[in-house]
């Protein structure tokens, strides 16, 4: 059964100005050209080509500066965008066969290559994740992977655990609505009372008011979701520019 959080939200305007290339062996959004400095955007279930996020790498590359890329990490499977404003047709996607899909245990190895290639690559690698993204950056950011990644920041995290928060061993930032059914009242008083023990800085950003996915479908017509959507762009691109290039 497709949960609202899930699916809904807005399709904004746009033309995204990256490229279609490769990194590892997936196909991958690329945008930026710095040779020092990467960012791994891990998308939610709408995959790599939805032109939201890729608006955002287009600000990340920008803002940072910094080389982004944004893989399919989804076997090729993409989404009708068009699904997100109609909700009669949330019965056409399967979100248990998906979720059976893209397990876990199922694109880890492929995830974890993927950094291991930016890391082989580039000086500093951050990472950016949303919904799916989130307990995935938080593996990449495990203590004894020995800094793999330098940084890692997430919007709405889904399917993260108090494992995986147990574990963190680099800068991380959490930017995360009031209202979510993913990442729940108990997890986010968990990650608040565990990553401060961790001897890692740790930025949390609370957004009053808002739902799970408002950094990635926020409505940009209505004022606080358009608000929070850009306070968390700005929130993510100072952490990035904080650990990737030591500025504030």
């Amino acid at each position: 059964m497709v949960t609202e959080c899930c699916i809904s939200g807005f399709q904004w305007d746009g033309t995204p100005i990256g490229s279609e290339g490769r990194i590892a062996d997936n196909n991958a959004y690329i945008v930026g050209d710095s040779n020092k400095v990467a960012i791994l955007v891990i998308a939610d279930l709408f995959g790599w080509s939805f032109t939201n996020t890729r608006l955002l790498c287009d600000a990340y590359a920008a803002e940072t500066p910094a080389t982004v890329y944004m893989p399919d990490f989804f076997g090729g499977q993409v989404i009708d965008p068009a699904i997100i404003a109609n909700t009669n047709r949330w019965n056409e996607f399967d979100l248990e066969e998906w979720s059976k899909q893209n397990a876990k245990d199922v694109r880890w190895l492929e995830i974890l290559g993927v950094a291991r290639a930016l890391r082989a690559k580039y000086d500093k690698v951050g990472v950016i994740g949303y919904c799916y993204g989130g307990w995935s950056l938080f593996r990449l950011g495990d203590k004894n992977l020995n800094g793999l990644v330098d940084c890692i920041s997430t919007a709405h995290p889904t399917w993260l655990t108090r494992d995986e928060i147990d574990t963190i061993g680099v800068p991380v930032q959490i930017c995360a609505p009031e209202i979510d059914a993913a990442f729940t009242p108990e997890l986010k008083a968990y990650a608040n009372e565990v990553i401060p023990t961790k001897g890692v800085p740790y930025d949390y950003q609370y957004f009053h008011g808002v739902e799970h996915a408002f950094a990635t479908r926020g409505n940009l017509e209505d004022e606080r979701e358009r608000r929070a959507m850009v306070r968390a762009k700005r929130a993510m691109v100072a952490w990035m520019r904080e650990w990737l290039r030591g500025e504030d």
